[in-house]
C-alpha cells in the first residue's frame, strides 16, 4: 500500500496515464515493493512506539524496552492500516471533489508522491530518536526515584532501542502478512472449490482461520506450553538445595517423625522447613529465652490430591502440637510452593519461636505461569486449607486456642482470599490477616478499593475509616487514619510503584484512577495513560516486578515486619526489639539470596 491509497486524493487519480519513472525514483519503487508499506500505518505506529517510551512503573534497559515498544508499534501500525481502510472504503466514495484537485491529483509528478513519502519516513525517525533519547532521561529520572543505578550507560546506547523495536515490527509484521495470505487461500479455497459466493468465502475464511488459530492456541498449542512448563518446573521441584538439610526435629515437617516425607516436600517446601531460625539465633536478637518455632508443609506429593494434602497438614498440626503455640500461621504460598522468608522468620522473633507456621504447595508453576493456569488451584487450596485448621481449631476452648493469623504474598494472597466470603466472614473467622502486594484481580481487595472512603486515593485507599482494614505502602500509613483499630487487623501492602497490584485487563480502554490521581512518591510524574499502550506497558513490568530495589515494586521486605506487629501485636514489641529483628532479617535475607 503507498501513500496514493491513504491519502485523500480522488478517485479519477486511477485513470490517469503512468508516468516514466527515473532511476532513481525505480530504485524507490522497488523498495516499496518489497516491504509494501502503509504510510497511514507507519504514521499510527510511530505514534504508539512514541507512547511506550513515556514512563511506566518500573525502569527498563534498552533491549526490554525495545521488545515492548516493538509490540505496541505494531499494534500501531495494523490500526493504521484498519483506519487507512476504512477511509478508503467508506469516506473517500462520498466525497464530492472539487474539478481542481482532481486536475492537481491527475498530473501529479512521481517525485511529489516520492516527496511526501519520504517526508513522512523522515518525520517519524526523527521523532522515534527524539523519544528514544528523551526516554532514556525517564529510564534514569525512575532509577533515582527507587534509588538505584541506571539502567543504561548512555543516552546513546539507549538509541539500540529504535533499532530492536524495528526489527521487532517487521518480524511480526511479516508474520501478520502470512496469515493474510493464509486467509486469502482459505477464501480462494472457499470460492473455487465449494462454490461459495466472493463476498462471503473472505468473510468465512477470515473465521475459520481465526476459529482454527483460537482451537490451536487454547486446545494445543497451550496445552503442550503447560505440560512442557509443568514437566520443567517438575524436575526443578526434585531438586533440593545443598543448604536444604533435612531436619531432625521432631517440629518440622519432612523430619523422621514427620507424616510426611522429606522428598515429597518439594523444592521450596523443603528450604521452608529446612532453614527456620534456631532457639539461640532467636534469643539472641530478643534476649528472651526462646522456643523451637513449629513449621508444617506439605508439597503436591506428600498426598493424593488437594483433599488429602491439606488433611495431611492438619494431622501434621496435630503432631507437632501447634494447637498448644501462642500463635498459628495459616499462609497461601506463591505458585512453586514459595513462602516468603522475611515474612516467616519475623513472626518467629516477634514471639519468641512460641509459633506454628502452615503452607502447603498447590502448583509446579512460577507465580506468573500459575496465574495464567492455575488461579482457581490457588484459591482452591486457600479456601480447604483454611477452613481445616479452622474447623480444629474452633473446636477447642476459647481460652486455650492460639490466636489464629492469615498470611499471603502476591498469588499466596489471591488464595488465601478465596477462604473468606467478605469481611464479615475475616473479622469473625481470624486474629488478624496481612496481604502483601495483592494482584489487581483480588476479589476482596478490588471490593476493599473500590469502595474506599470518598477523597483517598487508589493507591493508599482508606476503607470504612480505617476500622478494621488498611493499606500501606510505609510503616508511617499502618497508623493511618486514626489510632482507632478494632480487632481483628487486615492489613494490605501495597507499593504505588508494583505492578502485580495495578495490572489489569481495564487499562487497555480505560484510565484508572491511580494514573488520574497524583503518582506515588517513586512513580514518575511522567508516566500517563494511553489507550493499549499503557496495558502493555504494565504487563510488561510484571516479569520484573522484584528486580527492583527493596521497598519498591513488588518487594516488601522492609515493611512487611511493621506490618506484622500492627497486626499480630505482640505484647512486648519495643522499638528497639523491631530494629534489632529487622537488622536481623536484613542479614538473613543476604544470605538466602546468596545460598539458594
Amino acid at each position: 500500500m503507498t501513500i496514493d491509497d491513504a491519502s485523500s486524493a480522488p478517485a479519477a487519480v486511477a485513470a490517469a496515464p503512468a508516468e516514466p519513472v527515473s532511476g532513481k525514483l525505480r530504485v524507490i519503487h522497488l523498495v516499496e515493493r518489497f516491504f509494501h508499506p502503509n504510510y497511514t500505518g507507519l504514521l499510527v505506529a510511530t505514534m504508539f512506539y512514541g507512547w511506550s517510551m513515556t514512563p511506566s512503573l518500573l525502569p527498563r534497559g534498552w533491549f526490554f524496552q525495545g521488545l515492548v515498544s516493538g509490540i505496541n508499534a505494531t499494534i500501531g501500525y495494523g490500526l493504521g492500516c484498519a483506519l487507512a481502510w476504512a477511509w478508503r472504503r467508506w469516506v473517500l466514495p462520498r466525497i464530492t471533489w472539487p474539478d481542481r484537485a482532481k486536475a492537481f491529483w491527475a498530473k501529479r509528478p512521481s517525485w511529489t508522491a516520492l516527496a511526501v513519502k519520504s517526508a513522512i519516513v523522515l518525520v517519524c525517525l526523527v521523532f522515534a530518536i527524539l523519544i528514544t533519547l528523551q526516554s532514556a532521561r525517564w529510564q534514569r529520572e525512575i532509577t533515582d526515584l527507587m534509588g538505584m543505578e541506571p539502567v543504561s550507560d548512555s543516552l546513546a546506547a539507549y538509541l539500540r532501542t529504535t533499532l530492536l523495536g524495528a526489527v521487532v515490527v517487521g518480524l511480526l509484521i511479516w508474520i501478520s502478512r502470512g496469515v493474510v495470505r493464509l486467509v486469502r487461500a482459505v477464501s480462494r479455497g472457499l470460492n473455487q472449490w465449494v462454490r461459495i459466493p466472493t463476498s462471503f468465502a473472505r468473510p468465512l475464511g477470515i473465521l475459520i482461520v481465526g476459529v482454527a488459530a483460537v482451537l490451536l492456541f487454547n486446545g494445543v498449542l497451550a496445552k503442550a506450553f503447560f505440560t512442557v512448563a509443568n514437566s520443567a518446573f517438575g524436575a526443578r521441584n526434585s531438586h533440593t538445595s545443598a543448604h536444604a538439610v533435612q531436619p531432625t526435629l521432631p517440629e518440622r515437617s519432612g523430619s523422621p517423625a514427620s507424616l510426611a516425607a522429606w522428598d515429597t516436600l518439594g523444592s521450596e517446601g523443603r528450604w521452608f522447613v529446612a532453614n527456620a531460625p534456631t532457639p539461640l539465633a532467636i534469643e539472641e536478637v530478643t534476649g528472651k529465652p526462646a522456643r523451637e518455632p513449629i513449621r508444617v508443609y506439605t508439597g503436591l506429593e506428600s498426598a493424593d490430591g488437594f483433599e488429602a494434602q491439606t488433611d495431611l497438614a492438619v494431622a501434621e498440626l496435630d503432631r507437632t502440637k501447634a494447637f498448644e503455640r501462642e500463635v498459628l500461621v495459616v499462609i497461601s504460598t506463591t505458585g512453586t510452593g514459595w513462602v516468603d522468608t522475611t515474612s516467616a522468620e519475623a513472626i518467629e522473633l516477634m514471639f519468641h519461636g512460641d509459633t506454628a507456621l502452615v503452607a502447603t504447595q498447590y502448583s509446579y508453576l512460577p507465580s506468573a505461569l500459575s496465574f495464567l493456569s492455575d488461579r482457581d488451584k490457588s484459591m482452591t487450596m486457600g479456601r480447604l486449607l483454611f477452613d481445616k485448621v479452622y474447623e480444629r481449631w474452633s473446636a477447642l476452648p476459647e481460652d486455650n486456642r492460639p490466636k489464629l493469623l492469615v498470611y499471603g504474598e502476591s498469588l499466596g494472597s489471591q488464595g488465601s482470599e478465596g477462604a473468606f466470603s467478605g469481611l464479615a466472614d475475616i473479622r469473625n473467622r481470624t486474629d488478624g490477616v496481612l496481604w502483601v502486594g495483592p494482584p489487581n484481580s483480588n476479589r476482596l481487595w478490588s471490593e476493599f478499593v473500590r469502595r474506599r472512603d470518598p477523597g483517598t486515593e487508589e493507591i493508599t485507599p482508606t476503607f470504612a475509616d480505617g476500622l478494621s482494614v488498611r493499606f500501606a505502602a510505609s510503616a508511617d500509613q499502618l497508623g493511618k487514619p486514626s489510632p482507632n483499630w478494632t480487632d481483628p487487623r487486615i492489613v494490605y501492602l501495597q507499593h504505588a510503584s508494583d505492578p502485580v497490584v495495578w495490572w489489569s485487563p481495564d487499562l487497555l480502554f480505560g484510565q484508572p484512577d491511580w494514573l488520574r490521581e497524583k503518582r506515588g512518591p517513586d512513580v514518575s510524574p511522567s508516566m500517563s495513560w494511553y489507550p493499549i499502550v499503557t496495558f502493555w506497558q504494565v504487563a510488561a513490568d510484571l516479569p520484573r516486578a522484584q528486580t527492583v530495589s527493596d521497598g519498591h515494586g513488588h518487594n516488601y521486605g522492609n515493611l512487611v515486619p511493621d506490618a506484622w506487629a500492627a497486626v499480630a501485636q505482640p505484647a512486648d514489641y519495643t522499638p528497639e526489639l523491631a530494629e534489632r529483628i529487622k537488622a536481623y532479617l536484613i542479614e538473613s535475607m543476604a544470605t538466602e539470596r546468596q545460598l539458594k
